[in-house]
C-alpha cells in the first residue's frame, strides 16, 4: 500500500514507466482507488497551478463521493475556505519559517530538555 501511495503522490511525469504501468493496472482493478487518484491529481494541479477559484468545485465533487477520508479532508478545507482560497494564488510560502522552527526544535531536542532561553539563544547564534 505504501508503494501505491507513493505512485499516487508522485507527479505522473516523474513516475518510472514501470510504476506508471503498475499504477494503471491497480487503478483498473479498483474503482475506489481510481476515483481517489483522480481527486488527488486534480487537487495537486489546483495547488501547484495556484487555482484558488477551483477549490470549491473540487470540495463539492469530493463531498459527493463516498471516499470517507478524502471527504473529511474536504470538509476541513471548507471550514477555512476563505483563507485557503485566498492563500492559493499567492506566491508566498511559509517554508523558510517552518524550516527555522524545525531547526530550533532539533537544537532543543539535542540538549535533552535543558534548553532554557539563554542557552538556546547562544546555540542558535553560534550556529551561524
Amino acid at each position: 500500500m505504501r508503494q501505491i501511495t507513493s505512485w499516487i503522490m508522485t507527479h505522473p511525469d516523474h513516475l518510472d514507466p514501470r510504476d506508471t504501468a503498475k499504477l494503471r493496472d491497480v487503478r483498473s482493478r479498483d474503482r475506489d482507488l481510481n476515483r481517489l487518484v483522480k481527486h488527488v491529481r486534480a487537487f495537486a494541479i489546483m495547488m501547484t497551478g495556484r487555482h484558488g477559484d477551483r477549490l470549491e468545485e473540487w470540495i463539492t465533487a469530493v463531498e459527493h463521493d463516498t471516499l470517507t477520508p478524502l471527504t473529511g479532508f474536504a470538509r476541513n478545507l471548507r471550514r477555512d475556505l476563505g483563507a485557503v482560497r485566498n492563500g492559493l494564488p499567492l506566491p508566498h510560502s511559509s517554508g523558510p519559517v517552518e524550516g527555522n522552527i524545525n531547526r530550533l526544535k532539533m537544537i532543543k531536542r539535542q540538549m535533552f530538555g535543558r534548553a532554557g532561553l539563554d542557552l538556546l539563544r547562544k546555540r542558535v547564534l553560534l550556529a551561524h
